[in-house]
């Protein structure tokens, strides 16, 4: 597996280096630490077209500081890998969702955003996969749009309290009604509200997979607060 790429397309002079680089300048960067490890825990990171970028970052971003392997799975027609975001990032993942069904994976963690959310809502594979995770007992993690859009709509939330953006429209999709904290665990199924809580949502998932000193640990690297 090779680490996804953010492919950041500037539409403004960018000064990076000591250097001022012209418009459209495209910078690819990796990112670092990939933990390619048999035994390191696993996460699948589904991305769409219009998907947040915050989310899917910070989602990533504090998974693999704790050492655990993630895969971004595009879910783009005909395999397409590259995929350009909510505010019009672009993003390569790993692979294509089609590479993924038949695996197992100890968490999946939907990013939200619309209509990205709707994308993963639609994707067959990945609902596939959602169930088969379900009926395991492994962990399901959605934030912001995708709580109501994909797991409230496929019948994940049955019975589980949970959150997700506080919207109207997501709020009310909500089988047990809408829960105001910021990220909220209920048996195997893990729900948050939108950007602004992406890092306690991705820090609760390290403390989840890994442990709480991890995600204490991770935590203080980053200068913020874990969720209770």
């Amino acid at each position: 597996m090779r680490p996804f790429h953010f492919l950041v397309q500037a539409s403004f002079p960018l000064l990076a280096r000591g250097l001022l680089y012209a418009p459209a300048y495209t910078a690819r960067m990796p990112t670092k630490g990939v933990c390619m490890q048999s035994t390191a825990p696993t996460v699948l990171v589904p991305i769409a077209d219009d998907s947040e970028e915050i989310e899917t970052a910070c989602i990533t971003d504090t998974l693999v500081r704790a050492g655990v392997a993630v895969t971004v799975a595009s879910v783009a027609p005909g395999g397409r890998l590259l995929c350009t975001m909510s505010r019009g990032l672009k993003v390569e993942a790993d692979v294509s969702i089609s590479d993924c069904v038949g695996k197992v994976y100890d968490c999946i963690a939907l990013p939200g955003g619309m209509p990205g959310a709707e994308r993963l809502r639609d994707c067959e594979a990945l609902i596939t996969l959602l169930k088969t995770h379900a009926a395991a007992g492994k962990t399901i993690a959605a934030v912001c749009a995708s709580p109501a859009v994909v797991l409230a709509t496929h019948g994940f939330l049955e019975g589980h309290p949970a959150t997700c953006y506080p919207a109207p429209k997501f709020k009310g999709a909500l089988p047990t009604g809408w829960s105001e904290a910021g990220v909220v665990v209920s048996g195997n199924v893990v729900t948050s509200q939108g950007p602004g809580t992406s890092l306690q949502f991705a820090l609760k998932l390290v403390e989840l997979m890994v442990s709480k000193e991890k995600s204490d640990e991770i935590a203080a690297q980053m200068l913020t607060a874990r969720a209770a």
